[in-house]
Parts: C-alpha cells; sequence; structure tokens
C-alpha cells in the first residue's frame, strides 16, 4: 500500500515541480546503482524542495531523513509516511535532552539491508547562503555502521543547484557524482577509531559535494562571477546548465586564489560596475550579444505592448481565481512554520498543489452540471482557459516591475539604440580583457569547455 501511495505521490510532485520550474536538468544517472543499498547525500539549498527534487529525478524509490519536529505536525505527517521518511533527532532542536538516534539507525539499516535507497543531507539544516555548510558526522556514521554490519552500501553525492530558486519558472541542475563504496581499509579505521573514520568519510562527502556545487563567499560575489562567466562564453557555443556550472565552479575556485592579483581584482571591479549599468537600464548580458535592428527593435515593442494588453487581462481571471490561493498558501506556512526557507517551499507545495485541485474541481463540476459530451467539452476549454490564465498570471508577477513601470519601459526602448551601443563598445572591452586573463591564469593541463582557439569577440 505505501509502495503504491509513494509512486502516486512522486508523480503529482513530479507534476508540480514541472509546473514550478521552467528547466530541470538532470546527468549523472548512470552513476545511480540501479540495484543494492545506495545511501545519497545532498547539499541542503532548498529546504523541502530538495528532497522533492531528488525523489522526481531520481531512477530509484528513496527515503528521506526528517528532523522529528516535522512528524508532529498533522499536514505534513501522511505525506512523510507516504515517502517513507525516518525521524532524526537533532542536537539544536533538543538542547539539554539526550540525543538517541538508534531507533533511526535501526530503520535506516534494516531499509538498507532490504537494499533499498536512503537519502540524507550531511549539513543538517536548510539554509540560504551560496556556500556549503558544515557538515555533520551522522551520514558518515550510518553509512560505515552499516558496512561494518556486512550491509554493501554505497554512498552517491547529488549536487543542487538552483537558479532563482524561490520564484517560478527558475531552473534547477540536479548532479549525481560518483559513487563513494567502501573496502577493507575503511573497515579497519572503523573498528580502531570510529570516531576518526566518520571525521574522514564526512571529509570525503564535503569534497564530492563541493565538486557538485557552486560555493563562494556572498551573494555579491557569485552575481559577479556569473557576469565573468556570460562574458567568456562565446555567442555560437550553447552550453549544457551541467558545463555552465562547471564552468562557474572553476571560476569561483580560481577567484579565491588570484583574488589579490591586482589585474584580476581591477577587472572584478569593471564587470561589477558594468552589471550595475545593466540593472539601472533593465537590460540583461544577453541583450548586447548581437545589433539590435530595426526588426529586433519593433519586436521588442510588439512584446512590451503585448505584455500590457493582452497578458494582463488574460492574467485577471487567473489572478482572481489563483490569488486567494496562494495567499492562503503564504499564510498557512507563516502559521505552521518558523523558518523563512521552510515558508517558501511550503508556499510552492500548497499554492502549486492547490491551485490544480481547484481546476480539476472546476471541471469536475461542469461535468456534473452538464453529463453530456458537450458538458465534457465546455469542461475542457474551461480547464484550458484556466491553464492559460494561469500562465499569463506567471508571466506577469515575473514582470510585475516591468508592467507597474510600463510607459517609462516603452519609453526605454523607444530610446534604447544609443544605450546599447555603449554598452556593447563596454562589453567588447571586457571580453577583449577577459580572454588574456584566462589563458594567463588557468591550469593548462585542466579540459577546457570553452576551446582556447576560440576568439574573444
Amino acid at each position: 500500500m505505501q509502495g503504491i501511495v509513494y509512486r502516486l505521490l512522486v508523480a503529482f510532485l513530479r507534476l508540480v515541480t514541472r509546473i514550478f520550474f521552467r528547466t530541470i536538468e538532470v546527468v549523472g544517472h548512470d552513476h545511480v546503482p540501479p540495484t543494492g543499498p545506495v545511501m545519497f547525500v545532498g547539499n541542503h539549498p532548498n529546504s523541502l524542495v530538495d528532497p522533492v527534487v531528488i525523489s522526481t529525478t531520481c531512477p530509484r524509490r528513496v527515503s528521506f531523513a526528517a528532523r522529528d519536529g516535522l512528524f508532529s505536525m498533522p499536514h505534513l505527517r501522511p505525506i512523510l509516511w507516504a515517502l517513507g521518511s525516518v525521524p532524526i533527532k537533532r542536537k539544536q532542536d533538543h538542547a539539554g535532552a539526550p540525543n538517541d538516534n538508534a531507533d533511526a539507525f535501526r530503520s535506516i539499516h534494516a531499509l538498507l539491508a532490504g537494499g533499498g535507497a536512503f537519502g540524507i543531507f550531511p549539513e543538517g539544516v536548510s539554509y540560504t547562503e551560496p556556500e556549503l555548510q558544515p557538515m555533520k558526522t551522522g551520514a558518515a556514521r550510518m553509512a560505515l555502521s552499516a558496512f561494518a554490519d556486512g550491509i554493501p552500501v554505497v554512498i552517491v553525492p547529488v549536487g543542487l543547484s538552483y537558479r532563482r530558486k524561490q520564484h517560478y519558472r527558475g531552473r534547477v541542475l540536479v548532479q549525481y557524482g560518483r559513487a563513494i563504496s567502501f573496502d577493507a581499509a575503511w573497515l579497519d579505521r572503523w573498528k580502531k577509531d570510529p570516531r576518526e573514520a566518520a571525521h574522514a568519510l564526512t571529509d570525503a562527502i564535503d569534497l564530492a559535494l563541493r565538486a557538485l556545487t557552486i560555493n563562494a563567499e556572498d551573494f555579491d560575489t557569485l552575481r559577479v562571477l556569473d557576469g565573468v562567466r556570460r562574458l567568456y562564453v562565446p555567442e555560437t557555443q550553447e552550453l549544457s546548465l551541467a558545463d555552465e556550472a562547471e564552468i562557474s565552479r572553476r571560476l569561483v575556485a580560481h577567484w579565491k586564489q588570484k583574488r589579490d592579483v591586482d589585474e584580476v581584482k581591477l577587472f572584478y571591479v569593471d564587470v561589477a560596475g558594468y552589471l550595475a549599468l545593466l540593472d539601472a537600464l533593465h537590460l540583461s548580458d544577453w541583450d548586447l550579444r548581437k545589433p539590435i535592428s530595426r526588426w529586433d527593435w519593433t519586436l521588442r515593442i510588439a512584446r512590451h505592448v503585448s505584455l500590457l494588453l493582452v497578458d494582463v487581462p488574460l492574467a485577471l481571471p487567473g489572478l482572481i481565481l489563483h490569488l486567494p490561493i496562494l495567499w492562503g498558501a503564504t499564510r498557512a506556512g507563516e502559521m505552521v512554520l518558523e523558518r523563512d526557507d521552510v515558508r517558501a517551499t511550503m508556499r510552492m507545495m500548497i499554492g502549486t498543489g492547490s491551485v490544480l485541485v481547484i481546476h480539476l474541481v472546476i471541471a469536475t463540476a461542469i461535468v456534473i452540471a452538464d453529463p453530456t459530451p458537450r458538458g465534457a467539452v465546455r469542461a475542457i476549454l474551461v480547464w484550458l482557459f484556466l491553464i492559460a490564465s494561469g500562465l499569463a498570471g506567471i508571466r506577469v508577477l515575473e514582470k510585475q516591475a516591468i508592467v507597474r513601470h510600463g510607459l517609462r519601459v516603452l519609453t526605454r526602448i523607444l530610446s534604447l539604440k544609443g544605450d546599447l551601443e555603449a554598452l556593447r563598445v563596454q562589453r567588447d572591452e571586457l571580453r577583449a580583457r577577459l580572454r588574456p586573463l584566462v589563458e594567463a591564469h588557468l591550469d593548462p593541463e585542466l579540459e577546457r569547455i570553452v576551446p582556447r582557439a576560440e576568439p574573444a569577440s
């Protein structure tokens, strides 16, 4: 029974995530063993969305560890049961009380002994910072103790990288890394000194996750280095999210090593100024990649007028129907959850799920009121209109600043050509300076994603 409920719930969550995210790119499925005991260890930047993303992209059924406090929430308990979650007591949640997770360890060992897959986030808590948090040793102790009991478990690291993670129509990259397996040497280390072995394995997990995630010291640094990446990649080369993430990881790593080099520091400051100017003009680097023709200029005006005259009216019915639901989801998250990142997760889950249910209820009511083929056709047409109105509503909410300042933005577009030409010259100068910097400081043995022979401009 639980297996059937799990499959139905994951199918529903897969639909929700496909609506919420514009792109979900998955790499490394070949690193996931098709059978046998597996422990998935992931970074934890987006609260309850993280296990949902893994569950809906992994070819295995995965049961996750969850803090025990979640099991006391009536609205979450059925979902946690369906997902096969295991309650874990965290020290920060039980200050002054014995932190006994013996029952949890036994449940996890039983799951792995049966050839199942288990997921855990070794950082122990969700976070909003742009860098991995210190790893707890719990995951390592679970894996080593299971291996010592004769369970041939392997650890598969999972890197989650979000773009605009708390907004509708963002993007997410899921990377399954190479498995960490155990041998007699690990068993000897565990028997001699469990504490030392757990810390050593935790360090190995940390290293594996850092290879699959982008870790900067602050969001400003991450934003500027992302701008450097956009300047570096030629317009003629289209990259996957995985390649984009790898270039970003290399830029972060090299920035940490070379940040005191004068020419590198000066280039960073100049890129930051260039990005600030783009923001002030409501432009992106993409807008400068090719000359704006009369057709492009006309099309840009047409898109803006369409947003104001087509999308906004089309979105109104959907907004009237959906905004109370989304407001209720927000209020529910504020009432039952304390942390902001978890509230954002609940807004996504409750809001998206409620909208789908409301659509189904309206279509069903139409069919009940008119149980004829004509009624069924009417129900389908209404359902399609609600979907179109909802998508238009998402677009309007994404562009709400543009909608609020519609005439001012239109005036800016009409006078855009002069601004674009000046910015394009600045961009070309930055790109011309960037390629020699890369060639001077990049490890020559490093495998290239962007070909060395590609011209800078």
